[in-house]
């Protein structure tokens, strides 16, 4: 019965030979979910998805910057313990492409550059205190902590990539991310990303009504949009 069951297991994707896609590596096996939901409210998931959603913007012409969100990041080979899934994270120098987890070791040894975590009520205070020790530890180099309900950002960061630790950003309303280019805009007194060119991101919904105004507006002057 157990050969039947492994020969039935080698055949589906738990053994696909592109390790990026499978859950093995050596015969480890690294769970690609805690069991836990991405997001803890609605307000929580569209701060992430609109955040992926926007660097995926930014970085679109680009093959070699992998975005993601809720992704097991592992940085040890074998240490199945050290797993930390970031809201969002953005990896430089790595390609696009689906994955089951990030591992750094099939990963050229390269550590997510930068990370975003948005508070909801359901972290802990022990839980987020282990993420910025592992942020940290293991070579992340812009940490940026939104926490929704009280609107207060914080953010760190490594000025060179030799620096051993992160530094708090004294002031992040208008700060630039060095690696990213994006701007934090805390003026309306919540978190606002903005473009390098200083424009704000648009959420799905808002481009889609923009759209439709467009449109509107061609009909109007007897133009066909789908033309255009």
């Amino acid at each position: 019965m157990e050969t039947v069951i492994l020969s039935t297991l080698q055949k589906t994707d738990l053994y696909d030979e592109n390790l990026l896609n499978s859950n093995y590596d050596d015969g480890i096996f690294y769970p690609d979910s805690d069991g836990q939901p991405m997001a803890n409210n609605t307000t929580h998931f569209e701060r992430i998805a609109n955040t992926k959603n926007f660097l995926e913007s930014v970085f679109a012409d680009r093959d070699d910057v992998f975005v993601a969100a809720d992704l097991f990041w592992y940085p040890v080979k074998g240490r199945t313990n050290l797993a930390v899934a970031p809201d969002v994270m953005v990896v430089i120098g790595r390609p696009k492409g689906e994955r089951k987890s990030y591992r750094q070791w099939l990963e050229s040894g390269i550590a997510p550059q930068v990370v975003f975590e948005f508070l909801s009520p359901a972290n802990t205070p022990e839980e987020m205190t282990n993420k910025a020790i592992l942020f940290q530890r293991y070579g992340v180099q812009e940490y940026y902590l939104y926490d929704i309900k009280h609107q207060h950002l914080s953010g760190f960061v490594r000025f060179r990539e030799e620096d051993k630790g992160l530094e708090e950003i004294p002031e992040m309303d208008g700060w630039k991310s060095p690696r990213l280019g994006i701007i934090f805009d805390m003026s309306s007194g919540e978190l606002v990303l903005r473009k390098p060119d200083g424009e704000p991101f648009l959420s799905y919904e808002k481009l889609e009504k923009r759209t439709n105004a467009l449109a509107a507006k061609l009909r109007e002057l007897g133009i066909n949009p789908d033309d255009v």
